[in-house]
Order: C-alpha cells, then structure tokens, then sequence
C-alpha cells in the first residue's frame, strides 16, 4: 500500500484513491446485483446475467490484457491508490471468482428453476426420451454438420488460432489406422441459434444448449475414430491496440491491418467447466502455455452472454417489463419543420431514451433535402448497423450539399464498422476527416448551415451521447438543438480546428473543448465552488458522469470537500475518489437500471448565480487531456430547472440508488418491492408530462414524484456502446 502523503493535507494517496480495475469490478457487481434483485422480473434478471457476462469480457480484453501487459514489461509503477500492475491483476483475479461464482449461483439457484415454474427449462440431450433425442440428430444432420469445420492439430495441422470469445470443443480420439491420440476442435457457429427447442415437449417448452447437440453427436465429425474425451471451452485474447496516426491514409491502413492482427493477439483468459480434467485437458494447458491465474473454471454453461437469446424464444411477456413508449418534446409536435421548432423556441432539450431520437433524424433529413441548407458537419464516433443518420449524410451529399464528417477510426470495437461508414459517406461526395492525429475524437456535435431570408443562419445539435439511433433507444443522454449564435460560432470554429489547420480560440464565446481549455475550466468551476464557500453559505457541487479516474480532479474534489463544499458525484461506473471519514458533505452515488445511465450534468452553486453545464467527457485523464470533448452550458432557465429536477430524481432514489461507503464498498437495499422514487421512471414520466403541453414554470407544485404500481422497462439490448470508450478505457 503506497505510503505517498497529499502535500495540501498530509493524507495517504491511498486514503483518497480507490484503485481503477476494483471499482470498475465494483460496477459490475452493481450490474450482477440487479439479477439477483426479487423485485426484477424473471427475464429481466436474466438479461442483467448476461449484460454482467459481456461487460466482463470486455474487461478482460481490454483492462486485464494492459494490466498482464505491464507486468510482462516488468512495469512496477503503482496506481494513485498505491497498488503495483502485479498486485491489481492478483486482486482482480479474486475478485473476478467471486463475482462469477455468484453468477452461476444465480443463473442455476433463482434464474432457471424460476424459469422452470413458467414452463420453460433448459436440458440436455441425455435427459430427452429416445424420440426427442432422434429429432435433435435430425436436426443436427440438417442444419447444423453442414456449419460444423472440424480442425484437426497433428504435424501436419498445427494448433489453430482460436477465435476470441467462441465456444469451441476439444477432442481427443484414437483413429482406426493409429495407436496414439490425436487431437482436434470444432467451433461452435455464432450463425445458429444456441438455444434449441425440444419438439413435443408437453407441457411448457424445453430447450437444449447447441454446444450439447454437437457434443451428442461429435462420431458424424470423426467417422471411424474412437472418441476418447471433449468438453467445451471458451478463449479471451488481448483485442486491444493502439495506432501512431501520422496521417489519414496512414491511419486508415494501419487500424484495417491492426483489425486483422485482432485474432492473433495472445490469450488472456480460458474458461472451462468445473468438470474438465483428464489428459485432454492437460494437452490443452501446455499448448496454450498460460499461467495458472488465466484459467478459469465456471459451473457453466459457457458464453452467458448469449442467454440475450433464451429471453427472447421463452415468449413470457409477462416475465418482462411493460415498455416505456419515448416522447417527444412539445416544441416538435408545434411544428413540421425542426427548423421552425428550433427558431421558435432558441434552445430544445433531447433526452433519449425518455424523448425519441427522432427528432435528431428529422433535422438531418430535411437538412438533406432543404434546398435552403448549404452545409452540415458533424461527428461521428459510433453509429447503428443501417444508421439513418449516415444515410440521411449521404443522401445530402448527393443533393449537393457541403457535408463534411469527421469519423473517429479508433472507436474501439467499432473500428471496422467506422471504416466502411467512412468510404460510404465518401463514395457519396463527403468531406470525411479520419479523427485528429494523436486523439480520439470523442465530441458530439451537429452543426448545419441554412440560407434565411438572404442571410446566413446556423442550428447545431450537441450532447453527451452517440449519433446511434440503436443506442439511443437504451442509454439516458441529454443534448439540446440551438440556433443560439454564440454557441453555433464556437461549433464551427471547432470543426475548423479538427478539419484544419486552425488553432483553437484562445477563448470560446461559451463552449470549453479538451484538449484545449476544458480541464482548466472545469477546475476553475470547481475552485470557484471553493472561494465562495463559508459555513454559512457553502458551495455547492452537483457532478453526473460515467467514470471519475483522473488524479487532479479527485485531489480538487477532495479539496473542496475539506473546504465545507457540498458535493453530490453520481457517477455509474468508475469512481476512483474514496470518501474519508468527516466528510459528510460529500456523497457519492451510483444508479444501475434498466437504462444505462451516460448522460453527464454538471450544477455549479456559483454564489447563488447557478450554471449548468452538460459534456461528452468524464473526468478521467483520456477525456481530459487525450481526447476532443465539448463543454457546453445550458442557459435557457426552463431546461435548467428540468435538468435540476432530473438530478433531484437521481439523488432521491431509493429503489436502484447505491451509495459508496468510506470503506470503498457500495450499500443499497435489496427490496422486495419498489417504494417508488425510482429515478429512471419517475424521470420518464415527468418528461412525459411535460411533452405533453407547453414547458412551464418547473419549480410549481404540479411537479410531484411519480410513484410505479409496476415496474416498466423494455428489452436490454447487449450491445454495451461504450463501457470502456466512454466510462473505462
């Protein structure tokens, strides 16, 4: 445990930092916490196992692969929290255990036998009647052998390169013609359905796994060998890279040839079932050479990511959550035209998944079409499969526009995607900038340029979420359409800068943009808290983000704090500030819902004179100092006291509310029942009302707490945008 003091308070770093790896864990047992919670439906519980199952794996090819990578380096440099690579990568593994062993004692204690109550079990083929079991080799011959590529490992094939996060089967057998074992895997296809129902189980409805009719059937792959063992497991390699971006071209070609390199970076992790022993099993532990801390034995079955599936083919409504149909704001039911809505009311708030994203469609293609809208630039750092919103940037620079795109290549895990979005957008005539050397274009800014009555008018859209109209549908965001001048000429100047050779303003009309200025405005905001606080007129901090990591802004925070500021973190997933005793002023809160929360809100007490201000960037050291990320403030005094009431919301929640302890643990309860501050709906309901009619006085009493007789949320998609992009990396 480092022993470094704070010089301000003489403070051990490790009494103000929590290491980075555990509180990410922390976060996810946050996520397992919600599939063990009664008061979740039964599917909904079963998608939190699974969201818990991908987060994890992402964390291992990301965050275990650098920590393994540092130790390999012999890299001894400890965290702030005083914890050396080697010492974090040991606590993470144990860590790692514990949380999935709760995961299987959930999935087979509470999730599949309640499941099973409903008529719907998950079995295996020896536990089928002779019939059954002669339907599902039928099936098999049909569908499933002509996939099926056996690969076998002899000197004359040798041990294939394995693809990351697959189910594969290993073999052993004795052929007819040999005296030794020889040895083989078969990849179980992501391009089937795993889960198999049974037909003619009556009543309810039986399934069975894939990798099991497979495994049944393995003497149709191997004909005239004697199977001697097999049993499945599972690789996690290290998918992580970093590229020198010298230039567009340069940094095109070399991220399409890092993504080739992808399938053979080195494992980091093997997951097999509890049961795998025998000398199968020894074969597999020396060609893979990994040490004893990368395997992983799990009750099984593998791969519970997939179970995204079983909820889906269990056709129980009943065990799901009623959905939650978006809104829009009342301003575009006024009028056809986004325009004409904007112009008519300055500033609109857009909250997703609460409001449609729709509205943020709509402006992109009548911007398309709009004879009178010269030009549009934006950012795009993830975006859907069939995103409307490249088609509607297509279709716009077919009509002639001016559009220009700047595309962020080095969006992890979307790179591929980006890649192809970019050469389509160009192949339609499209100014497409490949990010800014040495940065991640992180921002999320809209500007378009509209000819008005002989003069020049500009509307930008800005927001703390993804141009992904997918995503949109399942994480809580805010961001506003404005034709504010001010606002519009900083935009503009900022796609200057990150198409250009322009340097940044030395001072922005309103916006504060990093690399430039955005840690420095941000502390100051947070020194001024500091100047005017007394005793009896404390500052005041309201602070919502993904992830808090960065050193400095923890040791400001802890700062403030020591000053008598109030402060409020409600941060999702990372927090690396660890509360100290006597600082009852400072709470931090984290909420895990049905909604990913990644919007991020800023409250500045500011003497009295309140500011509000919504950001792309956490407060972590890559967003601050390593990234293009916007600042913006909110000004309009009816979106400021609904943004207040969306963090009052948040700060009341009993029902999904966890609070970090000084002890560097979360506490929440485990309710048999909602009470019914629960944030996300009481948010939902309160914009509801509010689209409902004009924007009113948002400090009157019609403003209640709505209170859920049932607990309604949609389908959680596993589709994670941005865990580590945005909240982790």
């Amino acid at each position: 445990m480092s022993t470094k003091k704070n010089k301000q308070n003489e403070t051990p770093d490790s009494e103000l930092f929590i290491s980075r790896e555990l509180s990410w864990l922390d976060f996810n047992s946050r996520v397992l916490d919600e599939a063990f919670c009664p008061a979740n439906p039964l599917l909904e519980r079963l998608k939190f196992i699974a969201i818990f199952s991908s987060n994890l794996d992402e964390f291992f090819m990301v965050r275990i692969a650098g920590l393994r990578q540092l130790v390999k380096m012999e890299q001894n440099l400890p965290d702030p929290a005083g914890n050396r690579p080697a010492d974090q990568l040991a606590a993470a593994r144990r860590k790692i255990e514990r949380l999935v062993k709760r995961q299987y004692s959930c999935l087979h204690d509470e999730i599949l036998p309640g499941l099973e109550r409903h008529g719907v079990r998950l079995s295996r083929p020896a536990d089928l009647s002779s019939t059954q079991r002669a339907e599902l080799t039928g099936y098999f011959t049909t569908q499933v052998l002509p996939v099926l590529t056996p690969l076998a490992v002899d000197q004359a094939h040798p041990f294939p390169i394995l693809n990351s996060g697959a189910i594969e089967i290993a073999v052993s057998m004795k052929p007819a013609d040999r005296k030794k074992l020889v040895y083989a895997f078969v990849e179980v296809p992501d391009v089937l359905p795993r889960f198999i129902e049974v037909p003619g189980m009556q009543p309810g409805r039986t399934f069975v796994l894939l990798e099991d009719v497979i495994m049944d059937n393995l003497g149709a792959l191997f004909s005239g060998c004697e199977i001697e063992e097999f049993f499945p497991f599972r690789v996690t390699r290290d998918m992580d890279f970093s590229v020198e971006d010298e230039g567009a071209e340069d940094l095109l070609q070399s991220i399409e040839k890092k993504l080739l390199q992808r399938r053979h970076r080195e494992p980091i992790r093997v997951e097999v079932l509890t049961n795998t022993r025998g000398s199968l099993a020894r074969w597999l532990e020396q060609e893979f050479r990994l040490d004893e801390q990368f395997w992983y034995a799990v009750r099984g079955p593998l791969h519970l990511k997939q179970f995204f599936e079983l909820v889906g083919k269990a056709r129980l409504p009943e065990l799901l959550e009623p959905a939650w149909p978006a809104v829009e704001p009342a301003a575009f039911s006024e009028h056809s035209s986004v325009f004409d809505a904007i112009s008519a009311k300055g500033t609109i708030l857009v909250a997703p998944p609460f409001h449609s994203f729709s509205p943020v469609v709509r402006l992109l293609q009548q911007a398309a079409d709009d004879p009178d809208v010269l030009a549009i630039k934006q950012t795009l750092y993830r975006v859907s499969g069939n995103s409307p919103v490249v088609r509607s940037l297509q279709r716009a620079a077919e009509n002639g526009k001016q559009v220009t795109v700047v595309v962020e290549l080095k969006a992890r895990f979307d790179e591929g995607n980006n890649i192809a979005w970019a050469r389509l957008l160009e192949e339609s005539g499209a100014h497409v900038v490949y990010g800014v050397a040495g940065l991640k274009v992180h921002s999320k800014a809209l500007l378009v340029v509209r000819r008005e009555d002989g003069a020049i008018r500009r509307y930008v859209h800005l927001s703390t979420g993804n141009y992904n109209d997918k995503t949109a549908a399942l994480y809580t965001d805010l961001g506003i359409m404005s034709s504010d001048p001010d606002l519009c000429f900083d935009v503009a100047n900022l796609f200057n800068v990150l198409t250009g050779y322009s340097s940044p303003p030395s001072e922005w009309r309103k916006i504060a943009a990093s690399p430039f200025d955005l840690r420095r405005q941000t502390m100051r905001l947070i020194e001024r808290e500091i100047a005017h606080s007394t005793p009896d007129r404390p500052g005041r901090i309201i602070a919502k983000m993904n992830s808090l990591s960065d050193e400095k802004m923890i040791r400001l925070l802890h700062k403030a704090a020591d000053a008598g500021v109030e402060i409020d973190l409600i941060v999702r997933g990372i927090c690396c500030y660890k509360p100290r005793a006597g600082q009852e002023n400072v709470r931090i809160i984290s909420i895990v819902d049905r909604y990913l929360e990644h919007s991020r809100l800023f409250y500045f007490f500011n003497n009295g004179d309140e500011e509000y201000y919504l950001s792309s960037a956490d407060w972590m050291y890559r967003n601050l100092d390593k990234r293009v990320e916007l600042l913006f403030p909110i000004e309009d005094e009816k979106i400021r006291g609904i943004l207040m009431r969306l963090l009052e919301f948040q700060l009341n929640d009993t029902d999904k509310l966890r609070r970090l302890q000084a002890s560097g643990s979360y506490t929440r309860s485990m309710a048999e029942h909602y009470t019914g501050a629960r944030s996300q709906y009481n948010s939902y309901r309160y914009l509801k009302e509010l689209a409902g009619a004009e924007m009113r006085d948002v400090t009157g009493e019609a403003l209640k707490v709505f209170t859920s007789p049932e607990r309604p949320v949609p389908t959680f998609a596993e589709d994670d945008d941005d865990e580590f992009e945005d909240g982790g990396e």
